[in-house]
């Protein structure tokens, strides 16, 4: 993902500041086509969130997150368009070479990846996901993002915050809500924030328990 980055600088002009441009590097510079559909009605599969055609060089995301005609679906529509090149860069290959591979080549008339809610612990969509996350919120821009809120490196005991979110909402002990800093990152960076709450704990910015020691 940081490579794709650079490349983009290379050509395009270097990124300084979020959001990133997702939708320029999918078609500009990868050369791919974009466009939505209702995925459910023409995959016959009722949880898909977007596929690609890779022999065709195709990617479609699903009507239901189009920003334009659901803005709050714009977090949610920029991971999944990250997510697509996110199996672009790592897995094409393997339908490439593969074409009988039945869990990702489906043939020239039918997409070689769908990407669906059920499937999303398979390994290929997790690390079409960390693939996501990487170019959506590269590491030193959310380093500089954090730095700016919190006036430092230091990370976040966020602990108490959840336990006081989860007793107002009426959630279960396991669930970690998304608390304060992580929503206002995420609007800088034009993602959701639980992806970005995500994304803060897999850096060690935040802590979700009371853990201490941790260092960016």
């Amino acid at each position: 993902a940081h490579f794709l980055l650079w490349q983009y600088g290379e050509k395009f002009g270097v990124i300084e500041r979020p959001p990133i441009p997702v939708d320029e590097i999918l078609e500009c510079q990868l050369d791919l086509h974009f466009n939505f559909d209702d995925l459910a009605a023409r995959l016959r599969v009722p949880d898909a969130l977007g596929a690609t055609w890779v022999e065709d060089r195709q990617v479609v995301v699903d009507e239901s997150l189009d920003p334009v005609k659901h803005p709050k679906k714009e977090g949610r529509y920029r991971f999944t368009v990250g997510h697509e090149i996110g199996h672009w860069e790592l897995h094409r290959h393997l339908c490439q070479e593969d074409t009988a591979q039945p869990t990702l080549f489906r043939g020239m008339r039918k997409p070689s990846i769908v990407c669906r809610t059920r499937s999303a612990r398979s390994r290929a969509e997790w690390q079409a996901n960390a693939f996501s996350a990487a170019l959506l919120m590269p590491t030193d821009m959310v380093a500089r993002a954090w730095r700016g809120h919190r006036a430092g490196a230091s990370p976040y005991a966020a602990a108490r915050e959840m336990a006081e979110l989860r007793s107002r909402w009426g959630l279960s002990k396991e669930a970690e809500p998304t608390v304060e800093i992580a929503r206002d990152i995420a609007r800088e960076f034009k993602v959701s924030g639980q992806a970005m709450q995500i994304r803060l704990k897999g850096l060690n910015l935040i802590c979700t328990e009371a853990t201490a020691g941790l260092r960016f």
